[in-house]
């Protein structure tokens, strides 16, 4: 119709194909390796839904000779927009850009790299984010959220004290903070409290 394939049954399955291994990559670094070093969901939505964007936007383009250098371009896209809402942490911007890679490395591999040289490089990518985390890394930094109503702990002077504070009431040996939103009308404000999982146990906090 219109000299456009209807169905095309080789050209679809090879897609099914590959996508299906590019999410049995995705789901391996980032449920095995991410999520029980880091414990936090927010990314994951960003991680699964922008893997199958590249990956099919870098599919239907690959017949009219998109560059590799114009895939990465796409990364570039997003991060000018650095997702407005907050700041997207370096750890997870490194998550990012190897969901980005994964996506852009399965769909346009063609012509002469075969199957087995694609498995090579996805489970090398793999293995490097596991030995990173898992090992080398090992002492991974939790973020917990809370609201704190102490607004006079906030000034530069008083920041020792506002880490004080929080190791007493937490438990957690807190040893940095992240100030988010700030409410002068009920004396509150948003923050995220870090810490290195081995220094202390996690403990639920509200």
């Amino acid at each position: 119709m219109l000299d456009i394939s209807i169905f095309n049954g080789p050209a679809v399955l090879e897609m099914l194909l590959r996508f299906a291994f590019n999410l049995l990559v995705v789901v391996a670094i980032s449920k095995l390796v991410y999520y029980p070093m880091q414990k936090n969901r927010e990314y994951l939505f960003a991680f699964f839904t922008l893997n199958t964007v590249i990956f099919f936007v870098c599919r239907l383009m690959s017949s009219v000779n998109l560059s590799v250098g114009f895939s990465f371009g796409l990364f570039a896209i997003f991060s000018i927009l650095r997702y407005r809402t907050t700041t997207v942490p370096i750890r997870e911007m490194s998550y990012l850009f190897i969901f980005i890679s994964i996506a852009i490395i399965n769909s346009l591999s063609i012509g002469s790299t075969s199957y087995g040289e694609l498995a090579i490089i996805n489970i090398a990518i793999a293995g490097m984010t596991y030995m990173l985390e898992r090992h080398w890394f090992a002492r991974s930094e939790i973020a917990k959220y809370v609201i704190y109503e102490k607004i006079e702990n906030l000034k530069p002077e008083n920041y020792s004290a506002l880490l004080q504070d929080l190791r007493e009431r937490t438990g957690l040996e807190v040893h940095r903070v992240e100030v988010g939103r700030i409410d002068f009308l009920r004396d509150i404000v948003h923050m995220r409290v870090f810490y290195q999982e081995r220094t202390q146990k996690s403990q639920p906090v509200t």
